[in-house]
């Protein structure tokens, strides 16, 4: 009698099959998406920090150190506080060499922002069978590797085989027959800046082709009908609507400028003069490398990573500014 008095248990209850789960609370789901962001971009953070972040500060300590060859064979290095910096201050030298790169620089990232402008607006009005042609080629330039091209440009430029000097000659200038293009700093520097626009004008060329393809159509044609000139069309309408993409492309340009070394490099193992055609990357390297004074190489290399903050901080605020 006792068992039939007892209740029988609940059966478990099921979830039908078109019944929908909760979804999580409003506040769990909040959460999520405020640290999702952060967990996806962490392994990135994480490798950059040791990638970049260890040899950063190991070159900066060693800025404050007399670190030289003895030190590369196990000798405890010296700490000498700011006295590397103060040598690189004091050191008309290093002024000659920063003020050089400087003036280096700025004449090569105004002529390669200017010539990939027009070739960027210029391939906005060829046909779509030239476009691609005039697009291989300069896909072509910007590809080839940098030691293949430097071999190119030295032949181009050769003293007395040089095909540079005999087409001038040919021309009537009498004076470039077998003229030594390296052995002057003015011409070295000419065929420097003539060989680094080369290889970055495409890069330009194809940025900014690829913010004039999203220029509106009917804005243009709306100012066309009101009377603007086609030079009235490309700076007011044009001009602002690709800026944000010039400063980019800019602010890579001054820095790819200020730390330019192979193609320098490489037209000093050519016939260059080391001692008046010094950049700072090849000032960099010829102190570390070719002297052993790691220190002093590591305090212009700092130097010369504050010197392109300095001087892209502009840039970057601005573009902070557009976002």
């Amino acid at each position: 009698m006792s068992d039939l008095l007892v209740a029988p248990s609940a059966p478990p209850t099921r979830r039908r099959p078109g019944a929908r789960r909760r979804p999580p609370s409003s506040k769990a789901s909040r959460r999520l998406r405020t640290v999702a962001p952060y967990l996806l971009v962490l392994p990135v953070v994480v490798t950059l920090a040791v990638a970049l972040g260890y040899p950063l500060i190991r070159q900066l300590v060693m800025s404050f150190q007399e670190f030289g060859l003895a030190q590369q064979f196990g000798a405890e290095p010296e700490w000498v506080g700011l006295e590397n910096y103060k040598t690189l201050l004091t050191d008309d030298a290093t002024w000659a060499v920063i003020i050089r790169s400087l003036v280096f620089c700025a004449v090569n990232a105004a002529v390669t922002m200017i010539l990939g402008m027009a070739v960027a607006v210029l391939k906005t009005k060829l046909s779509t069978w030239v476009r691609i042609v005039v697009q291989s080629v300069l896909l072509l330039a910007w590809a080839m590797p940098v030691i293949a091209s430097m071999t190119v440009w030295q032949w181009l430029f050769d003293t007395q085989y040089g095909v540079i000097n005999w087409l001038l000659v040919k021309l009537g200038f009498e004076q470039y027959a077998q003229h030594p293009w390296l052995l002057e700093p003015l011409s070295f520097f000419f065929v420097a800046t003539v060989i680094v626009v080369w290889m970055s004008v495409p890069f330009v060329a194809f940025s900014l082709y690829a913010a004039l393809t999203q220029v509106s159509g009917e804005q243009l044609e709306a100012a066309q009908l009101d009377g603007a000139g086609p030079w009235q069309r490309f700076r007011h309408i044009t001009v602002p609507t690709i800026m944000p993409v010039v400063y980019v492309v800019s602010l890579l340009q001054v820095v790819w400028d200020l730390r330019v070394f192979a193609q320098i490099y490489y037209l000093q193992g050519a016939g260059g003069l080391r001692s008046e055609t010094d950049l700072l990357g090849t000032h960099i390297y010829n102190l570390g490398i070719g002297q052993s004074s790691y220190g002093m190489a590591s305090a212009v290399a700092i130097f010369m990573l504050v010197l392109t903050l300095v001087l892209t901080i502009g840039y970057v605020r601005k573009l902070a500014k557009e976002d």
